[in-house]
């Protein structure tokens, strides 16, 4: 069946359309459609109102949603967490993983397996491994007492049972680099988390095929002037591409700012890494088996350490669009492109012939009107009279 999206500003890298019209067939773009070019029949026909069409969010660092956690170890968690996850016009994620033992990672990586059998909400084309090769001293909310040395063994069994996109490693810690190389020698990104790392082991690493930063800023060594750390890193090297937290509290605003005014925008990846208290009320949670204090929508250990996050993916697209004055037009390769350009995930990003049909409408205040996957609409947001009857 064609479906044809029609009225909308299609936001795409390298293009910014006005009352344009996207074609869709099998779950593939055919064309989009200018202002004033022939539109051609569809038997499917949606009026998006003059909204913005963008590709959908691709988020490569959310732990859970509403109340569902991927180390719960069930399909079921990991369909709550991909259903939820249209909300936020996320249509592809990598769920994952914390600091736990081995069997619980590995009954975490069947659970996506077996949703990834039947996705019937938000893609999962592979699972990002936080943890458990850290560094204890800079665990945050990753539970210490699961904190082991990088065992490339351990995670090839991992990657033997569903692909692991992204594994963050502390890189100054014992094993770390041949462990870097194995992994980016299997195709697996290696991100810098949970580290005390110097800027020299910055660069050993980097030698090693390291390219990420998780969650830029957050657990990792600070900018100094006589050692820049991997947050000097960061701003400094063109080549490593960065994770960005962008909820105003992991990052503040003049952070925000100083990081897209000091490095490209193709280098730079909004994220949520969300928990699974996303989506939920304010309360006491459990997180890798640490009590997690909800707040004004800020997750915090009892030592006040951040335990990472209820951002809603849209969201922080508006934080960053507000704070940076940037336009859409420019921001859009950090909600897709980047990350799919980054793990080598073919055919979405974009809109544009062949690519996947994987699109969210978002009002001027980015939020989420529809979400589709592969052409389908899978999320549309309720009209305001409905959200009332629901809440009743």
């Amino acid at each position: 069946m064609r479906t044809l999206i029609q009225n909308v500003r299609v936001v795409s890298p390298g293009m910014d359309l006005n009352r344009a019209s996207v074609l869709v067939e099998n779950g593939l773009i055919q064309a989009v459609i200018r202002l004033g070019q022939m539109v051609p029949a569809a038997e499917k026909v949606i009026d998006g109102r003059g909204q913005i069409l963008m590709p959908g969010f691709v988020d490569i660092h959310t732990h859970g949603a509403s109340g569902a956690d991927v180390c719960d170890g069930t399909a079921d968690s990991i369909r709550t967490i991909a259903e939820t996850k249209l909300k936020e016009g996320v249509t592809t994620f990598l769920p994952t993983t914390i600091t736990a033992p081995n069997e619980v990672l590995e009954k975490s990586m069947e659970a996506v397996k077996a949703y990834a059998q039947d996705a019937e909400f938000a893609k999962t084309p592979g699972v990002h491994i936080e943890g458990p090769f850290i560094n204890r001293k800079c665990a945050g909310a990753q539970n210490p007492d699961f904190v082991r040395k990088s065992d490339w063994s351990e995670l090839k069994a991992l990657h033997d049972i569903y692909p692991v996109s992204v594994v963050s490693v502390a890189i100054e810690t014992e094993g770390a680099l041949p462990f870097t190389k194995s992994a980016t020698d299997a195709g697996i990104t290696v991100s810098a988390a949970h580290t005390d790392a110097s800027y020299m082991d910055f660069l050993q690493a980097k030698k090693k095929g390291m390219t990420h930063l998780t969650h830029f800023c957050n657990q990792m060594t600070p900018l100094h002037h006589r050692e820049i750390g991997l947050v000097g890193a960061g701003l400094l090297d063109d080549d490593v591409k960065l994770e960005l937290i962008c909820d105003g509290v992991h990052l503040n605003r003049d952070m925000i700012k100083l990081i897209f005014k000091s490095r490209k925008m193709e280098d730079l990846m909004l994220i949520t890494d969300s928990v699974a208290a996303s989506w939920c009320e304010d309360g006491v949670r459990s997180f890798g088996g640490l009590k997690v204090e909800v707040k004004d929508g800020v997750a915090r250990l009892e030592n006040g350490s951040l335990a990472g996050s209820t951002l809603r993916f849209n969201e922080g697209l508006k934080m960053v669009r507000s704070v940076t004055g940037l336009s859409l037009a420019e921001l859009v390769k950090t909600t897709s492109w980047n990350q799919a350009q980054s793990l080598g995930l073919e055919g979405i990003g974009k809109i544009e012939n062949g690519y996947a049909a994987d699109f969210v409408l978002l009002d001027e205040e980015m939020n989420v009107m529809s979400t589709f996957v592969n052409g389908v609409q899978k999320y549309k947001k309720a009209s305001a009279a409905k959200e009332l009857q629901a809440m009743a």
